[in-house]
């Protein structure tokens, strides 16, 4: 299992590499949702892990939190064409 929730840090890694890199701010927004995915991944990995279950309940609110902020971000590029 902490096998798994390393692999899953360094796909956070290569994201955040990819954040800094990123020519186009639609790598940017696909970065955020990579955070929010493995970040809920990596939460529910250390839930099943650790028998925590208020884990899985923090998992289910980042990856709430991640779509609302991945669609205000997908409105935000809208609006402003260049930045």
């Amino acid at each position: 299992m902490m096998l798994l929730a390393t692999l899953l840090l360094l796909s956070i890694a290569a994201g955040l590499w990819r954040l800094v890199r990123g020519p186009t701010r639609a790598d940017r927004l696909l970065t955020v949702q990579l955070f929010g995915t493995t970040g809920a991944a990596i939460l529910l990995v250390l839930a099943h892990a650790q028998g925590q279950p208020a884990l899985i309940e923090a998992a289910l609110v980042l990856a709430v939190l991640a779509a609302v902020v991945s669609a205000a971000l997908v409105q935000l590029m809208r609006r402003r064409p260049h930045a």
